[in-house]
């Protein structure tokens, strides 16, 4: 049985990767991790939790050994919107963070590391419509920088050590289970927020801004796919890209008016906006359909009845 530790377990998807993974190899197989020292009653409720700072590698190391681990889900990161207003720190983190964890599976010679990228990793001079697999990587933020170099050095663990890292590129994510959590994509989750309070939403990109998400359901069923993929028949260890569909604001808008008719929108594109116009519009992610038989399961109509009828009971609306 898998011995399983998950850094940034409160985080956005971590909170629901913890659960998933908690289900398939029990409970107490399934250590989380994170420097908030009051997440989510779900996760402390569900299994073991650790306050664990990826900057401190002595606690990494430690609770690693004590657990027994041999597999790391690697989610812990400063996001995008978030790294702009502090980039030296998104830098430590999203970097040296890193580094720590694929020392330490490294030195405990682990079964594998599971590290999420992002497509921040694309920039301007990337294609904007079905971006390759293999492309151009320039980004323009600093979380993009981070993801970028990640890829590279997480291939650099594997070919140098041996260690076995697996890694997605995933587009905006959207979940009704944590509020926004500084990512550019993530006003496609406020919007369904103000959207069940009934409350005027306030969009900081323009209307026709399109991006490529994914329903966390999708998210959380693709990193486990990765993850049980079989190593000969992985070309690309770690940067699949991943696709689940693209929409504009203005058609995330129209799908959740078919629930909640009242939505009032107000778009006041601010300093996001540059952030999502240097990512594509489309990926494609060929390369991850045929090598671990990705295929997501929602389409943009499915996510809002599905997000809109759990907002409703978390928020007891």
């Amino acid at each position: 049985m898998r011995r399983i530790l998950v850094t940034g377990a409160a985080g956005q998807i971590g909170s629901e990767l913890t659960l998933a993974l908690r289900d398939r190899y029990g409970e107490s197989n399934v250590l989380a991790t994170d420097i908030n020292p009051k997440p989510d009653p779900d996760l402390l409720e569900s299994g073991p939790y650790e306050v664990v700072s990826i900057l401190d590698p002595d606690s990494l190391a430690h609770v690693s050994y004590r657990y027994n681990i041999d597999v790391i889900y690697h989610l812990a990161a400063i996001l995008s919107a978030t790294a702009e207003g502090n980039p030296d720190f998104a830098w430590n983190v999203n970097i040296n963070g890193l580094k720590n964890v694929l020392d330490i599976a490294r030195q405990k010679s682990m079964d594998r590391v599971l590290v999420p990228s992002s497509i921040a990793v694309f920039g301007p001079s990337t294609p904007k419509h079905n971006a390759p697999q293999d492309t151009v990587l320039r980004p323009g933020t600093m979380y993009g920088v981070t993801k970028a170099a990640g890829e590279l050095l997480c291939d650099y663990y594997w070919k140098k050590y041996g260690l076995d890292v697996r890694g997605i590129r995933y587009p905006g994510l959207i979940s009704w289970k944590t509020e926004p959590g500084g990512g550019t994509t993530d006003y496609a989750v406020a919007i369904y927020y103000a959207a069940v309070r009934g409350e005027t939403f306030k969009c900081f990109v323009s209307p026709d801004t399109t991006l490529p998400m994914m329903y966390m359901p999708d998210a959380i069923d693709a990193m486990l796919q990765l993850a049980d993929a079989k190593p000969d028949g992985l070309r690309y260890r770690n940067a699949y890209n991943v696709a689940a569909f693209s929409f504009s604001a203005k058609e995330l808008e129209e799908s959740i008016r078919k629930e909640i008719p009242g939505l009032e929108v107000v778009y006041e594109p601010d300093y996001h906006q540059e952030i999502a116009d240097s990512w594509p519009a489309t990926i494609d992610d060929t390369a991850a359909r045929e090598d671990w038989q990705w295929k997501p399961e929602y389409d943009i109509d499915a996510m809002s009845r599905d997000m809109i009828s759990n907002l409703r009971i978390k928020l007891g609306l």
